[in-house]
Order: structure tokens, then C-alpha cells, then sequence
């Protein structure tokens, strides 16, 4: 969606009708201030307002219990080789259920991205002018911290174009249940059963990621993420966090992740230092999209007692 600078076309048009000549003896022209921006009309999704005030609710229990956290969590544990190495196979090599978002067990290839990773942000019709530019932001900011752990090409497109690989739709309840020609649109040949995870997702799903392959194998080529609308600041901002780091192929959560974004516990709300040394460990050349965990062990131990020790 392009958000329209109204402000700066009628500072224009103004500018333009009073360009008259001035005769001799005309008094000078009095300035004139400059038109207000007009106040925002948006479409109300009457599905909303009792999921907004559901997630205000939650977050407020969260913050309030010392949870979604936004230090770094390097102050909680003593970060070891093992432990790194080990939380980056639970999290990068195995598979989580789709539809649960709970760990299988099932072990899974190495994925990820080969190609430039460029994220699109487009927001529903019902979100307001402010909340798009402060999200671009966010989004923009986060998206140099993942170039930066990762080494790999991560940037956003301009706010308005959507001819990203890496779509984030910021849906309110209506938008996302009737997402799905949009969906099918942006992501050509998106499966039926893709698209209803996301225009049927429960409202204790937050948020929700999907990376796609166009030839089938673990280089991902596409990837669409959906936040909710009505989330307040910090959870939306949390779910940018996890989705778009999950989209680069840590694709699983873990409940021995600490301490991680990557865990159901919510304790922390943007990406700890220990997520950005797995992005670390994901995108180092050493390991290569479809090894195996028996292939990729050895070496993601190698590259963790690098880190660790380059940490200390």
C-alpha cells in the first residue's frame, strides 16, 4: 500500500496558485502557513476491536511478569561451544509442525537462502499512516542487524513496492481471511493448504512465517510472513523479530533455546545475542544448504567454539 504524501501535494498546489506577478507598489505577500495534513479516514474492521484489546491484554501480562524482554540475554548464561552448537541443531535441523508449531522430532535438511533476501512490507487498508512509517523503520533496522550476523544480503524495499522475495503482510482479521487471491498473487503456484494457514489462523497464533523453493530444494527462493494488525507495538515489533529471522532458515523453536527469541516461553522479545550467533552459524560458508544433521554436526561445533572463544 502506498501511503500518499498529502502534505507535500498541497504545499504544491499552493505554491503554484499563488505564483502571481507582483507590480510596483504591491504590498508584499503575507505568508501563509502551510495546510494541515488531513486526518485519516481508515475502514474499520469490526472483527478487531476484541482481538486488540485480547493482545493488549496479553502483552500487558507478559511485560508485567518480566517477560518479552528486550536486553540481549547475555547476562543470563555462560554460553558454551556445546551449548550454542546443540540449540543451533534443535533449532536450524529439525522440523516443526506447521500446523501446531510444535517440534516433530523429525530430523531436517540445512535451508536457507542463497539469493539476496529483500523484504516487502504492505499493510492492510485499516492501518494508519503512523504505524506504517514506524514500522518501516523497525523492520529496516532489523533487517541490518540480520545482514550484519548472517553476512548476507538482507534489505528492504521501499515502503509502497512489492517486488520483494520476502513478503511481510500486516493483516487486521478481515484482511487476513480474505488474503488469499493476494497471497496467490505474490506467491504464484502457493498451494491451498498454505494459504489456509494463514486466512484460517487461530487467534493464539501470533504470527506466522513460510519460506518457499521454486525447484524443490533447500534454497529458498520465496518466503511471505503475516502480523496481526492488532497487536500492540511491542508484540508486533516481537513478531518481525521472529518471523523474519525464521524466514532465513531457523525455521523451529526449541524449549532448551536460552537464551533465545527461538522458544514458545516469550522471555524475550527481539533477538538475543545468542540468536544472532546462530544466524552466524546458519549462513557460514562452511555448511551449505541440504547437508543432513550427521553432515552439518561436526562442522556447526567447529564454528561454534570459533564464536564462543572470539566472544570471551
Amino acid at each position: 500500500m502506498t501511503i500518499r504524501t498529502l502534505a507535500a501535494l498541497g504545499l504544491t498546489a499552493l505554491a503554484a496558485a499563488g505564483c502571481t506577478s507582483l507590480g510596483v507598489g504591491d504590498p508584499r505577500p503575507v505568508p501563509q502557513a502551510a495546510p494541515a495534513r488531513p486526518a485519516e479516514v481508515l475502514p474499520v474492521d469490526p472483527l478487531s476491536a476484541d482481538l486488540r484489546a485480547y493482545y493488549e491484554e496479553i502483552e500487558e501480562r507478559r511485560v508485567e511478569g518480566r517477560l518479552m524482554r528486550t536486553d540481549d540475554g547475555s547476562e543470563d548464561v555462560t554460553l558454551t561451544p556445546a551449548r550454542l552448537a546443540e540449540t543451533y541443531i534443535d533449532i536450524a535441523l529439525h522440523e516443526e509442525h506447521a500446523s501446531s508449531g510444535r517440534r516433530s522430532g523429525r530430523a531436517s535438511l540445512l535451508r536457507r537462502w542463497e539469493s539476496p533476501v529483500r523484504y516487502s512490507l504492505e499493510f492492510g487498508a485499516s492501518s494508519g499512516r503512523q504505524m506504517r512509517v514506524d514500522d518501516y523503520r523497525r523492520v529496516r533496522r532489523l533487517a541490518s542487524q540480520l545482514a550484519t550476523a548472517t553476512g548476507h544480503s538482507v534489505s528492504v524495499t521501499p515502503l509502497g513496492q512489492t517486488d520483494g522475495n520476502f513478503h511481510v503482510l500486516v493483516l487486521s482479521e478481515s484482511e487476513r481471511r480474505g488474503a488469499g487471491d493476494r497471497l496467490r498473487a505474490l506467491i504464484p503456484g502457493i498451494d491451498d493448504g498454505a494459504v489456509r494457514l494463514i486466512t484460517d489462523m487461530p487467534r493464539d497464533t501470533f504470527c506466522i512465517a513460510l519460506a518457499f523453493s521454486r525447484d524443490g530444494s533447500a534454497r529458498y527462493t520465496e518466503a511471505v510472513a503475516v502480523i496481526r494488525a492488532e497487536h500492540p507495538d511491542l508484540t508486533r515489533e516481537a513478531c518481525y523479530h521472529e518471523e523474519l529471522a525464521q524466514g532465513l532458515g531457523l525455521a523451529s523453536d526449541s524449549d532448551r533455546a536460552r537464551p533465545s527469541i527461538f522458544n514458545d516461553d516469550q522471555q524475550f522479545a527481539f533477538l538475543t545475542a545468542m540468536d544472532l550467533l546462530m544466524l552466524q552459524i546458519h549462513y557460514d560458508p562452511r555448511l551449505q544448504p541440504g547437508m543432513t544433521e550427521r553432515e552439518a554436526r561436526p562442522v556447526v561445533f567447529t564454528i561454534a567454539s570459533e564464536l564462543v572463544a572470539g566472544a570471551s
